[in-house]
């Protein structure tokens, strides 16, 4: 964490949620662009909100203007509840996103996930529906071999950056593409890239800054 980062606690469907809340360095009188928030790994297998994947898209947002927001889901860090196989995570996320958008003023939303972290994300952008759409959305590394991932609505694709390691082998590419491929959604592919990136963070940081400087 740095001097512009800071820990709270939100009342969540399950109990407290843990977050952090990353923010931009900006010039006096400036605002951020809007709000990020991230989903992180599968819970089970060591996912948390301080997973560099998650960390590097904090990072990414951050370096853009934007607020950054990430969070435990239930039963990891301070975060109450239990693990629910995705459902319960993404009331979740949805409850983070109404807490992060909260405020007199309506803000731009955009929302990233990593893994298991980006199968959730899916199905919250479902849940939203077109009147609460992100304007943004990142998908790393997405969990389409074990889950079943939501499409992505197609007025959503041209906001839509999806990143996937050649070498992931975690999730095959394969499959990643078998989700994509009815969709018409382009994926971005990093040669030679593991399921962690490993070595490549700062190519996954500069794919995610790239992609939101786009200003779509």
């Amino acid at each position: 964490m740095n001097s512009q980062t800071r820990r709270f606690l939100l009342q969540g469907p399950a109990g407290a949620i843990e977050a952090l809340e990353d923010l931009p360095h900006l010039a006096p009188g400036a605002h951020a662009r809007g709000v990020a928030v991230i989903a992180h790994p599968h819970p089970l297998f060591a996912g948390t909100m301080d997973n560099k994947v998650v960390q590097t898209l904090a990072r990414a947002f951050v370096q853009c203007g934007w607020r950054a927001v990430r969070f435990n889901f239930r039963g990891v860090g301070a975060t109450e509840g239990v693990h629910d196989a995705g459902q319960g995570e993404r009331d979740d996320l949805l409850a983070v996103i109404d807490h992060a958008m909260a405020g007199s003023e309506p803000v731009p939303l955009a929302l990233a996930g990593f893994s298991f972290g980006s199968f959730v994300v899916s199905h919250a952008v479902a849940a939203l529906g077109p009147a609460r759409a992100p304007q943004q959305l990142v998908l790393v590394g997405t969990a389409a071999t074990r889950f079943t991932v939501a499409p992505i609505p197609a007025d959503l694709h041209a906001r839509t950056l999806v990143v996937h390691g050649e070498r992931d082998d975690t999730v095959p590419l394969s499959d990643v593409m078998d989700w994509a491929r009815p969709q018409t959604l382009p994926v971005t592919v990093v040669p030679g890239g593991s399921h962690f990136f490993h070595g490549q963070l700062p190519l996954l940081r500069t794919l995610v800054a790239r992609h939101l400087a786009a200003g779509f």
